[in-house]
């Protein structure tokens, strides 16, 4: 995809221009999309159900300038499940019930019902959309967002604009790789590997470029695991934005992109067409548990120059060394926040519950999802019961902000495994991030930046640790969970519940979300557990998971009694077949020996 931005106005003029006209400018984008199943087979491997919007996929790119309007009805024609959109990296401020996320801020939408999201586009920059229900967006179901700003720091600083999204690929259903994922068949929960790599939903993209030119490279990793590492034979990156937020210029000459991470590039073309150049995606193997036979892990299109020159084979890269994002300077200068008023500390384990499949736990508690969702409890059960995180439930993990404090949360990750972590509703200060193996934080010989990076999605090493830092100005349930698909599934999920005293004066929840709920027959009111009134801080009846193991009881228990139990069973087939060919015989030998007597006899 590619769109032309040009104007002939100096940068100071358009500036001042746009100023004065945005208000009248800014319009509403109505959408109507049917969201179906459809036929796609973008590796050229196999032929797939994958969820369309209006019979077709790719999805569309939601195209839009600051101050605009979105009016997107959602019907869902899909027919054997539910659905949902989450506008990802957008604040959603004062519209937090158009969030997207199933069980916090709305209810699914059942087969054959409607749904309407309306809200304003207060930001700019590189955004998408995806489900945001049972693990649904890795079937098709996202698309990329772009919100276009005329006073960015970069109008007139590039000639056109290109997009780029970069995913993995599955040819096996979701439900199928969760049932697979969280089993007792699976107790290290190996997470599914996929199939193939892409670049904007296909394989050998052809992107073609005029030389002499510089382009805005948006590029979005829609992807349900892998990570890539992204770069564009002989031609230098220069950075300018990250999550939305606009950067100082950055060198690079490769860039690594977690799920959900997005990523502004300014590349100027070649001043000859005398070559094309290829533009790789590879992904991180080291997210794979094993590598199976024949995967396609890399992926390549082309930066096309000329269409009558060869398309080069990508040239073999010895090490991987991408830009390290934590030194990139936001352009606007904001200063670290550095008075604290609220901490947060989380701990990240992968480990077993008593069915012996493998599970997400932050603190050891591992996300349910709640009766009510997260929202409508805070807006039904009173604004004092409303402060306090039980009326949340027990595994939401829960914790409830004041207006405008500084929070601070610390991340320790106990897992050898790399996660990329999303918080919904903003976009947080990078304060400090560890190498691998760095343990748990320590204060000690740390040294804090002035200007640190902003985004709403950062990867933790394995056995490393983050620590961010977010103003908490946004009344609403936000949610911060790993965007692995598979460990959102396993229940690497928190609940952010941020002054919830001013969200009745901020929102009312339309009719169309309610019914929704009553279509699905999911309770609006009260606490998790769905109890109003004076038993709102009861949770008798709340969903809660799997038991724990066995005392005694370990993940390595559970693979060798597994593969005991296989070894087992193969033994008593293996027996029972010997036997079966063994009487066999014996009755061969039987009917032949009686069949001699008769001879014999005659």
């Amino acid at each position: 995809m590619r769109f032309s931005r040009s104007g002939s106005a100096s940068l100071a003029q358009a500036s001042a221009l746009m100023l004065f006209l945005t208000p009248a400018l800014a319009k509403t984008i109505s959408l109507e999309w049917n969201i179906t199943w459809v036929y796609s087979n973008p590796d050229g491997q196999f032929n797939k159900p994958t969820i369309g919007v209006n019979g077709q996929w790719p999805l569309p790119l939601i195209e839009a300038t600051k101050g605009d309007r979105l009016v997107l009805n959602v019907n869902n024609h899909l027919g054997n499940q539910s659905t949902s959109l989450h506008f990802h990296g957008l604040f959603q401020n004062g519209t937090n019930h158009m969030d997207g996320a199933v069980g916090v801020t709305q209810c699914a939408i059942p087969p054959g019902r409607s749904l309407t999201y309306d809200f304003k586009f207060d930001q700019s920059g590189t955004y998408w959309y995806h489900a945001h229900n049972d693990g649904q967006y890795p079937e098709g179901l996202r698309g990329p967002v772009v919100i276009h700003d005329p006073e960015g720091p970069y109008e007139g600083k590039y000639d056109e604009e290109l997009i780029i999204t970069l995913s993995d690929w599955y040819h096996e259903p979701t439900r199928a790789l969760i049932k697979q994922l969280i089993s007792v068949e699976n107790p290290t929960g190996a997470e599914p590997v996929p199939n193939s790599a892409l670049m904007n939903d296909t394989q050998n993209l052809q992107v073609r470029v005029r030389p002499g030119k510089t382009y805005l490279v948006r590029m979005v990793n829609v992807g349900a695991l892998a990570a890539q590492y992204v770069w564009f034979e002989g031609h230098r990156l220069r950075v300018v934005e990250v999550d939305g937020v606009w950067t100082d210029e950055a060198d690079a000459d490769m860039l690594y992109m977690t799920p959900a991470q997005r990523y502004s590039v300014l590349l100027t073309t070649k001043e000859t067409a005398a070559h094309n150049f290829a533009i790789v995606g590879a992904m991180d193997e080291e997210l794979f548990d094993v590598i199976p036979e024949g995967l396609r892990s890399n992926v390549t299109g082309w930066l096309v120059y000329d269409d009558e020159k060869p398309l080069p084979e990508p040239a073999a890269v010895d090490e991987f060394d991408p830009l390290d994002d934590f030194g990139l300077v936001p352009a606007d200068r904001r200063e670290l926040y550095d008075k604290v008023d609220h901490s947060l500390s989380f701990t990240v384990k992968m480990d077993n519950l008593g069915d012996g499949a493998n599970y997400a736990f932050f603190n050891d508690k591992t996300y349910v999802a709640p009766k009510v969702p997260s929202l409508y409890s805070a807006l039904t059960v009173g604004a004092e019961n409303a402060a306090n995180a039980v009326v949340y439930g027990t595994n939401t993990i829960a914790h409830v902000l004041g207006h405008n404090d500084v929070v601070e949360i610390v991340l320790n990750n106990e897992d050898d495994g790399k996660h990329p972590f999303h918080l919904h509703g903003h976009q947080f200060q990078v304060v400090h991030r560890s190498a691998e193996d760095a343990g748990a934080f320590s204060e000690t010989g740390v040294a804090l930046p002035r200007y640190p990076m902003r985004r709403d999605t950062l990867v933790v090493e394995g056995n490393g640790n983050f620590v961010i830092r977010f103003r908490a100005d946004n009344p609403g349930v936000w949610l911060f969970h790993c965007h692995i698909e598979w460990h959102m599934d396993q229940g690497l999920v928190a609940t952010i519940v941020e002054a919830p005293g001013a969200l009745r004066g901020l929102l009312a929840v339309p009719e169309d979300h309610l019914e929704a709920c009553r279509a699905g027959g999911v309770p609006t009111e009260g606490n998790a557990a769905g109890r109003v009134g004076d038993d709102v801080l009861d949770l008798r009846g709340e969903n809660g998971p799997v038991g724990p193991l066995p005392e005694g009881f370990t993940a390595k228990g559970y693979v060798a009694m597994f593969f005991s139990v296989v070894a087992a069973l193969l033994g008593l087939g293996v027996i029972s077949w010997y036997g079966a060919i063994e009487s066999d015989k014996d009755k061969s030998v039987e009917g032949q020996g009686a069949s001699g007597s008769r001879d014999r006899d005659e």
